[in-house]
């Protein structure tokens, strides 16, 4: 029989034994007891920036914290991707992802994470493809017309994107492989920087995110050629896929940004987090408007989620080899 003596030594060395256990091993229970932070490699108003701001007021009251987004733009998205790899695996730290997470690896010589390795998937938030767009008042009418001018013209025309590595810059380099055609890529920081930089005729052309261009398309302000996606987006319905307008040669593509957290977080703080995301994004008052806007809703399980980061990372490696893709 146990002395109280003996059972207040056993409870304190079982507790010291706890404290030194990993974060997956330890009991979550009192998981959040502080603000959570979100990591945005991007600056504030970009597609990912959007759905963390609308998913993380709900999420933070869910949990019954705050949910904090941090901006941590530059260097197409790696110093924030690098900074949420050396955080803590403990629940508090999280990490908004697009195309360049996993398409990084592939462009950049010297990389300090890896999308696998480093961090665990948690849950897909939206998918969109790009639209192939030109300023209305161009001379460039149809996708057949800018080939021909582009083939004229060999480094004649410039293309614009939202940076290295971006789903617009991938589409540019997928367009000249498979048309068969020279362009200059110009590189700029933002979406608007893209659209400005068509209505101010210092580029003949983009490929920028659906979502984004759709508004503006329907104003008139820019005409739209093409689209990335498998099938025409409802949106516009009358706009052809690259699939259909350029055989062969043609492609589909598209950006998922999701969420992921440092390798080794633990798996119920995990399924709690892809669980309470998904019901917010199933919510209509989150999901009706994102849709109109021109998102498809990701959402799925972390394993779904993982095998797709798997999948887009092994298909941007691809597209970089069979396109040469240079960082300018």
């Amino acid at each position: 029989m146990q002395t109280p003596r003996r059972r207040t030594l056993l409870a304190a060395v079982g507790a010291a034994a706890s404290a030194l256990l990993p974060g997956a091993a330890r009991s979550q229970s009192a998981w959040p007891g502080r603000p959570i932070r979100v990591i945005v490699p991007f600056p504030p108003g970009i597609p990912l920036d959007v759905i963390l701001r609308t998913v993380g007021p709900r999420l933070g009251t869910v949990l019954g914290q705050p949910v904090v987004i941090e901006n941590r733009p530059g260097a197409g998205g790696n110093i924030g991707f690098e900074a949420a790899a050396r955080s803590p695996n403990d629940g508090y730290t999280l990490l908004g992802t697009s195309s360049n997470f996993v398409a990084n690896p592939s462009l950049f010589a010297k990389i300090s994470y890896d999308p696998q390795k480093d961090f665990t998937p948690v849950i897909g938030l939206i998918r969109t493809p790009s639209v192939l767009v030109v300023a209305a008042d161009s001379p460039i009418t149809s996708l057949a017309d800018l080939i021909a001018r582009a083939r004229a013209k060999p480094g004649g025309l410039a293309f614009a994107s939202g940076g290295n590595g971006s789903l617009a810059h991938f589409a540019g380099e997928l367009f000249k492989t498979g048309a068969g055609v020279d362009a200059l890529h110009t590189p700029y920081k933002s979406a608007p920087d893209i659209l400005n930089s068509l209505l101010s005729k210092q580029t003949d052309y983009a490929f920028p995110v659906f979502a984004t261009a759709l508004t503006h398309v329907k104003a008139g302000k820019f005409r739209a050629l093409a689209v990335t996606s498998q099938k025409r987006m409802p949106q516009l319905p009358d706009v052809p896929t690259m699939l259909e307008l350029l055989k062969p040669g043609g492609f589909d593509l598209e950006s998922e940004n999701g969420l992921v957290a440092p390798a080794g977080t633990p798996a119920d703080i995990v399924a709690r987090l892809n669980a309470e995301i998904g019901r917010i994004l199933r919510d209509p008052a989150v999901a009706d408007p994102m849709v109109a806007a021109g998102y498809e809703m990701a959402g799925a399980t972390s394993g779904e989620f993982g095998a797709r980061l798997v999948r887009d990372q092994a298909k941007y490696a691809d597209i970089v080899k069979r396109t040469g893709m240079k960082i300018d």
